[in-house]
């Protein structure tokens, strides 16, 4: 990766996914490597880091599917390398792995696309309904959302997003 570039992890949904090639990834909240979360993790080195930062992204997925009840149960994060300038500083707090994209993703910034295979669409499917409760401190919600959680997303270079569509409608 160049080093003028940033790796971005972006929550999305197979909706979303849909509409890349053409409208790119909205605008919004990501996640990423900060200064803040290198800050928090001292210890950890990048792969350590860059994990921390997806499986925040694919946290975020879930309340996107909780938004979006007619959307496939599936968790989806799309890695991106972005220009530092188009990144903007999210949460400053120690540990905060936010970023904020102030514009759209297009699909030529796409690295990967990373989606929840069909064993997980169960326990996604409970974890997007009990989402905004795990938030909220409830811990039964938050064993239900554990329990996606221990699902690793597929990986899928952008070349196959026509084929990942078709099987993940």
């Amino acid at each position: 990766m160049n080093d003028d570039l940033v790796r971005v992890y972006v929550p999305a949904t197979v909706p979303m996914l849909a509409r890349l090639p053409e409208q790119g990834l909205p605008a919004g909240e990501a996640h990423a490597v900060t200064p803040a979360l290198r800050e928090w993790y001292a210890e950890g080195d990048e792969e350590e880091l860059e994990y921390v930062a997806f499986t925040r992204a694919a946290q975020d997925a879930l309340r996107l599917l909780h938004d979006d009840p007619s959307a496939p149960r599936r968790r989806v994060v799309v890695s991106v390398d972005l220009p530092a300038g188009l990144v903007g500083r999210g949460d400053q707090a120690l540990g905060a792995s936010t970023v904020r994209l102030d514009q759209p993703v297009p699909v030529r910034a796409v690295a990967a696309v990373h989606v929840d295979g069909d064993e997980a669409t169960g326990d996604v499917a409970a974890a997007a309904a009990v989402v905004m409760e795990a938030l909220a401190g409830d811990q039964d919600a938050q064993f239900t959302v554990d329990g996606a959680e221990d699902h690793e997303l597929e990986w899928y270079d952008v070349t196959e997003l026509e084929l990942l569509l078709r099987t993940v409608s």
